[in-house]
């Protein structure tokens, strides 16, 4: 099975509601005062199986790999899940930019690319293939693009600064441990058994 989800980071068929997957500070119906917070993370808790590929693509961070997560999800003998960052009306942004805005996503490390293969391991590799550089764009220049983060720094810019430091922290944290797991030496071919 291959499962795709285009990733809005709020319920997008419903008007824009704060999800799960609705980052720290992010305004959205039900988050008035900002998502207080943090985004679930889908592809880490997928990883945590062991067993299905998981990918976290954006086409404005790099069109490429993103070609080459869906090659390999469809090549991967067992479940696969895609996690696509997607810009959505309700980020409030001119959506003609919206891949400039995804490549300020993975810039900043709110959106890190990455490669989770299962198959990789099973050959003694590491199974985390880490995409993206390390954070180069200070999540304000993100961020601040985007009415959805806007909206607080205007109506409450104690809240929205604190928001912003908190996310920023993660994101590094974040940034850091996928640094760290995708450094790792994989398991190591498995032992031949005697005759």
């Amino acid at each position: 099975m291959n499962v795709l989800v285009l990733d809005t980071e709020v319920y997008s068929n419903t008007g824009g509601q704060m999800s799960k997957a609705t980052p720290r500070g992010a305004v959205a119906k039900f988050a008035a005062g900002g998502k207080p917070g943090p985004k679930k993370d889908l592809a880490m808790i997928a990883m945590t199986y062991g067993n299905i590929y998981v990918a976290r693509v954006a086409m404005g961070g790099s069109d490429i790999l993103t070609v080459k997560a869906f090659l390999e999800a469809e090549a991967y003998d067992g479940p696969s899940l895609i996690v696509a960052y997607s810009h959505c009306i309700a980020h409030g942004y001119d959506m003609a930019h919206g891949l400039d805005q995804q490549k300020a996503a993975v810039q900043s490390g709110h959106w890190p690319l990455l490669r989770y293969n299962p198959a990789l391991a099973r050959q003694g590799k590491n199974p985390l293939q880490l995409d993206s550089k390390a954070p180069s764009l200070p999540l304000e220049k993100y961020a601040y693009n985007e009415t959805r983060y806007t909206m607080l720094a205007h109506s409450d810019p104690a809240a929205a600064k604190e928001s912003l430091e908190l996310a920023q922290a993660e994101a590094l944290a974040r940034w850091r441990l996928l640094e760290h797991w995708a450094a790792m030496p994989g398991p190591g071919k498995p032992e031949e058994k005697a005759p």
